[in-house]
Order: C-alpha cells, then structure tokens, then sequence
C-alpha cells in the first residue's frame, strides 16, 4: 500500500472517531442561530412550561425564553422555535416531575435482589433501591440515542474506575462504573436532557453519578428496562 493511501485511511479513522464528538459534547457551531419571529408547532405548551404568558403567538420575550432553555439543554438550532424536540424535552422533565419518590409503582424493577440501580428508559430516570425501599433517586438521566441503544435487562457492575477516559471517543467519564460491555453510568459536563441521546452509558449529572459511586460496588445488580422515545 503506497505512504498516501495509508495516510488517507489513517485520516478518515481519526474523522470517523472525531465526528461524534459534537453530538456528544454538544456542538456551539451547530447551534448559532438568529431569534425566529415564528409561532412553533408548540407554541402554547411551551409558553405554559416556561411561565410566559399563554397566548399561542410568538414575541421577543417568549423567543428570548426558548433560547435559553435551548441553549441551555443543547437543542439545536436554539434558534427560539417552539417545535416537537424542545417541547419533547419540556414533556419528558413533566413526566419525570410527576413520578415524585415512587419510580417503582409499577414494579418493574426487581426488589428481591437486595440494593439495585435500576434505569427507566421510557422517562430516563434512575433510582437506586434496597428490596422495595428506595435509597436513592430518583434522578434524570441520558441514556442512548437510536443505534446506540442502552440495552435492557438484569445485569451486574463488573468494572469502575473514577477517573475513566474514553478509548474511542477520548473524552472524561468521571465516576465511571460498567455494567454491560462499554456501557455504564458516568457524569457528563452538558445537560442530561440534551438530546439525542448518548452511545449507550448512562449519562448523570456530577452530584448523581457521584452518590452512585459511593453507594454501588462491583457485583451490584442493574435493571434496565423500557424503552426511549425516538429509538
């Protein structure tokens, strides 16, 4: 194989590895959008979830509050349109609100297995419960976007490492704690209700995956369960 072609595979790996990265980091680029003037699909519903006044028709003020939540959750364009991904997002945080302290009311998750970390995918929480006691949680969560699935099922921690950074992506994974192939729960530096979602882990804020480090050990069960919009 000549120097060049090597050198244009070598490349196209790197890219194939880099790309994701501003889907996963969340992309500023990607983002820069002027204000739209345009009533969104949601309009309403958005307006009631960010306290504006509810009047079905787009101004500056209600732009500039969709921005911000947008901008503030990685939706992209966050150019201020009420449209299906940001009041997707507004839907989910209002189920999730709703769930209270009893995530578990269906009994979906297994409470003969002593402390578990189970993980709803359908509102992207999790919990961690001892029997039928909820110890803690529970607590929003990312999980992975279409093709990227966090797979479903009754699985252990097998591996943590604190300070765990990325062989494929080379990207921090703070708290780190495996519990099926590559895919784990972990803290991530941008909202857990960016979408669309990420390459399996479960994705948790800083202080959550922290108090999930303190309170699972290796051999620890894990359920997951259900399924997430869009996958």
């Amino acid at each position: 194989m000549s120097d060049m072609r090597r050198r244009g595979i070598v490349m196209l790996g790197i890219t194939a590895l880099v790309a994701p990265l501003t889907v996963v980091m969340g992309s500023t680029t990607a983002q820069a959008a002027s204000c739209t003037t345009r009533t969104g699909t949601y309009q309403k519903q958005v307006e009631k979830f960010l306290g504006r006044p509810v009047d079905g028709r787009q101004s500056s003020a209600d732009c500039k509050a969709i921005r911000a939540f947008q901008t503030k959750h990685s939706i992209s364009p966050n150019a201020g349109f009420a449209g299906p991904i940001t009041w997707g997002v507004m839907d989910l945080m209002n189920k999730q609100k709703a769930v209270g302290k009893n995530p578990n009311r269906a009994g979906k998750c297994p409470t003969n297995k002593g402390r578990i970390a189970c993980v709803d995918l359908t509102l992207q929480l999790s919990w961690i419960q001892d029997g039928k006691e909820l110890a803690y949680g529970p607590v929003p969560v990312r999980t992975g976007r279409n093709g990227y699935e966090t797979r479903t099922g009754l699985k252990k921690v097998y591996w943590r490492n604190i300070d765990h950074v990325s062989s494929l992506y080379n990207v921090p994974m703070p708290y780190s704690q495996f519990f099926d192939g590559g895919q784990a729960f972990h803290s991530v530096g941008i909202s857990v209700w960016a979408p669309p979602g990420s390459h399996g882990c479960v994705n948790m804020t800083k202080n959550d995956a922290a108090k999930y480090w303190s309170m699972l050990r290796n051999g620890d069960d894990v359920f997951v369960y259900g399924r997430k919009s869009g996958t």
